[in-house]
């Protein structure tokens, strides 16, 4: 199961998303927003997050209008690794080094074909583990300062 969410600007490539997911046989949670009235970002973030936190999801998806501030607020919760991704290179790296579990795109700079790219890469892709590992528990720690 996956969480997807996104604002106002990134609500008419999450709508494509879910169209692509529902055709592909992807099961999914929306999390909002339901429209394109004016939104807080913050809001759908800490919804995804806490539902890949809570394990109700494997992974999550977050789209505003530049990915930025999903990113941001996405990584204030403890164990998401949410990750701005653009290219499907991005992400690859992001899932193989970073175990990233969140992935957030931004809606006015990603067309539907290049996100398809982008979350099929994402999903599709392992964790490499190992030296990475060793690095993700240094992130970890981090949360404690």
């Amino acid at each position: 199961m996956l969480a997807i969410g996104s604002d106002h600007a990134g609500y008419e490539l999450k709508e494509k998303i879910k169209k692509y997911f529902e055709e592909s046989g992807i099961k999914f949670t929306d999390f909002g927003t339901f429209s394109l009235e004016s939104c807080d970002y913050p809001i759908i973030a800490e919804k995804v997050g806490n539902s890949v936190l809570n394990k109700e999801s494997e992974k999550g998806i977050l789209i505003c209008g530049a990915g930025i501030g999903m990113s941001i607020a996405a990584n204030k919760i403890k164990d998401v690794r949410a990750a701005l991704c653009y290219e499907p290179e991005l992400a690859a790296l992001a899932r193989k080094h970073n175990n990233a579990n969140v992935l957030c795109m931004g809606g006015r700079f990603t067309d539907f074909e290049k996100a398809k790219e982008i979350v099929n890469v994402f999903l599709n892709t392992a964790f490499e583990g190992e030296r990475h590992q060793r690095r993700i528990d240094m992130i970890k720690k981090l949360e404690n300062n």
